[in-house]
């Protein structure tokens, strides 16, 4: 009998023990014990900067922890992503992303250095943001319809600018170059602010972007606003027309989220979520980005899952459609 319970009391003892590492572990798994960095595959001063940066703020004061962004332009957001799907899967190296590295440059390159939904763990979606058609003041016309005479009348003349080769706002072109018969030059730049600078420069004439870089130039004069991608008119920017006024059916809509490298601990994933979902959630950060536009979403990862997966479905179709390839 004493020999029993002694072998009871062993057994206990290694089971308690096991419960007492396992907690451990988990605790581990999500006690985030030194700066978090968020890698931006474009470069600074574009939207996908702007929210990652916004949404950094919030993350460092919700898991009081320090989030620094990281800028790792090149090959439309390839060069970041692939950093990111390397790193050590423990939820501290994230990635803001464009539609472009999660859903669109499968379907322009053969070869990527990932996989977009093999080798990263969704967290949460981030916000959705109108693109802009925008044009340099000295350009020669002042509206969209314009603008569509104009290119088709001297086809190939006009130049347009990019965030880079398969980013949105060139296949958002792409798309427009299409659907309304017109011809255009297209040049890649690596991100908004060098495309920006261009276009204010009158070196291209033409661009599409995402509201928050591009407004502060409309207001001050130093780009002018021809229309708007998304479907209807946005309340923000309720002077510029849909292109679908003019162009029936066109849409397109710019959005970004934050991926994790695949295998992150699901309790990691679930910190992190509940971390950005606090910071969407903030009345002050949602006043700041509205006035742009700007719709903050935040949601599940299983949801950003699904979206990913859609949007793969929907910029395939448009990639085959205009003839768009990279390699």
């Amino acid at each position: 009998m004493k020999n029993f319970l002694s072998s009871n009391r062993r057994v206990a003892c290694l089971a308690i023990g096991c419960a007492v590492l396992a907690l451990g572990m988990n605790a581990q798994g999500a006690d985030f014990d030194r700066p978090l960095t968020i890698v931006v595959p474009f470069p600074p001063g574009g939207t996908t900067d702007i929210v990652a940066r916004a949404v950094a703020e919030g993350m460092s004061r919700e898991l009081k922890q320090t989030v620094v962004v990281e800028n790792r332009a090149g090959a439309g957001g390839n060069v970041g992503a692939e950093v990111v799907s390397r790193a050590k899967p423990d939820g501290h190296t994230l990635l803001v992303s464009t539609a472009g590295p999660l859903s669109i440059n499968k379907h322009l390159y053969k070869k990527l250095g990932y996989d977009p939904e093999r080798d990263f763990a969704p967290v949460s979606m981030l916000a959705s943001v109108p693109i802009m058609l925008v044009s340099n003041p000295q350009a020669p016309f002042k509206s969209l319809q314009e603008m569509i005479s104009f290119a088709k009348a001297n086809p190939g003349k006009l130049s347009y600018g990019s965030q880079g080769n398969g980013t949105t706002s060139h296949l958002t072109m792409e798309l427009l170059k299409s659907q309304a018969g017109i011809s255009l030059v297209h040049v890649p730049y690596r991100g908004s602010a060098p495309a920006a600078n261009d276009l204010m420069g009158g070196v291209i004439q033409v661009m599409f972007d995402n509201s928050p870089s591009t407004l502060p130039f409309v207001e001050g004069g130093r780009m002018r606003g021809l229309a708007v991608a998304s479907a209807e008119r946005v309340p923000a920017m309720k002077t510029l027309p849909s292109i679908s006024e003019a162009v029936k059916g066109f849409e397109s809509v710019a959005w970004f989220a934050l991926v994790a490298p695949a295998n992150t601990p699901p309790d990691v994933v679930r910190q992190l979520n509940s971390a950005v979902n606090a910071t969407l959630n903030r009345d002050d950060l949602r006043e700041r980005f509205g006035a742009s536009g700007v719709t903050l979403k935040g949601g599940s990862p299983q949801d950003l899952a699904l979206l990913i997966k859609d949007e793969s479905r929907k910029w395939a179709q448009v990639v085959k459609s205009v003839g768009v390839n990279l390699d």
